[in-house]
This record gives C-alpha cells, sequence and structure tokens, in this order.
C-alpha cells in the first residue's frame, strides 16, 4: 500500500496498517486498478504462496502464466515409482467415477512400479520408468508449491472467468476467500 503512493509522494495520506487496508488506500488501490495494469504496480507486491494440488492437465493451462509466478512441483521423475498409485491419485477418479479403462490403466502402471522396484538392471529400470511416465494419464494429481502476486491472480482470475474446466472455477473461488481479495476480484 505504501508503494503505490511512491509516485505521487501521497505516504502521508497513507492510512493503511500493517494488518489493516485503511479506506484512503483503499479507494487509491482501485482508481489506480480501473486505471489499468501499469498503474496498479502495488498489486505485484503482494504476494502468496500456497500449495494446490490439481490434474497434470490443468497445470499445463496455469504455467500459461509466467510473470508474476513461480512454482515447484513434486517431482514424477523422482517419486512416481516410489509407491502403487491408487485411484484417489487422479481427479478422474475423484468423482467416485470409475472407468474400466482407468482402472487397468491404473493396474498396469503398478505393474510397472512393481517392475521397476524389484529390476537390478539400469537400463531396464529406465525403460520402466519411462513407459510410466508416458502413459501417466493427464489426469494425475500434482502438488505444487506456487508463489504469485495479487497482480499475477487478478490477471488469472479475470482471464479464466467462464472456462470450461471445473478446477478454474474452484481457483476463482479459492482466490474469492483470500485476505482482501477485492484487490484481486473487483
Amino acid at each position: 500500500m505504501r508503494a503505490m503512493r511512491n509516485p505521487m509522494d501521497s505516504w502521508a495520506k497513507g492510512d493503511s496498517t500493517w494488518f489493516n487496508i485503511g479506506s484512503a488506500d483503499k479507494d487509491l488501490s482501485i482508481k489506480l486498478q480501473v486505471a489499468g495494469e501499469e498503474h496498479a504496480k502495488h498489486l505485484r507486491m503482494v504476494m502468496i504462496s500456497a500449495d494446490i494440488t490439481a490434474p497434470r492437465y490443468w497445470w499445463t493451462e496455469f504455467d500459461t502464466y509466467r510473470f508474476g509466478v513461480e512454482k515447484v512441483s513434486c517431482s514424477t521423475m523422482h517419486k512416481l515409482m516410489s509407491k502403487p498409485l491408487k485411484m484417489e491419485d487422479f481427479e478422474s477418479c475423484n468423482n467416485g467415477c470409475f472407468s474400466e479403462q482407468m482402472i487397468h490403466t491404473v493396474d498396469y502402471l503398478n505393474e510397472l512400479i512393481k517392475a521397476y522396484n524389484t529390476e537390478k538392471d539400469q537400463q531396464a529400470k529406465r525403460a520402466f520408468w519411462e513407459y510410466a511416465v508416458q502413459i501417466l494419464p493427464q489426469s494425475y494429481l500434482q502438488k505444487r508449491t506456487v508463489q504469485m502476486s495479487y497482480a499475477a491472480l487478478r490477471r488469472m482470475y479475470r482471464q479464466r472467468k467462464g472456462h470450461k474446466l471445473r478446477e478454474w472455477q474452484v481457483f476463482r473461488e479459492w482466490v474469492e476467500g483470500l485476505p482482501n481479495s477485492w484487490m484481486i476480484t473487483e
């Protein structure tokens, strides 16, 4: 909030504290947001970190947003073969809808995981891992810790309104519950 007052040297007009945004600062923030992203630079300084677990197909779309977003994911390369997969590890199965194809795919992946973990030959192990990664369904849930600015969240929130994927609507609802979410949603 303090940074948005820098261009006009208007710090004395600021009325925010560490934990509360004052009405004068809120009014100025809204005025700057209405003027456009280039004027609402202060939103780039409001940061949030969160763990998000989502299917790989959603992460592919999330990766569109590079500006103001950092992320570290759980490793498919290092951890996929470390334990048997369960149906709950896939978004497509979390609604209780287990298709025969999905059951067979998870069973086959578990056969590859078992073979990988009992195999001694490194070339054979690599082949089991490569094939498992290649056939891993896009509905596989992956956790990533993300750090984003409110400016980036504002862009995502607006651009993904009405998106076909249910996950974007869940994301938008999560954004609406953030502290001072009006900076993103209004």
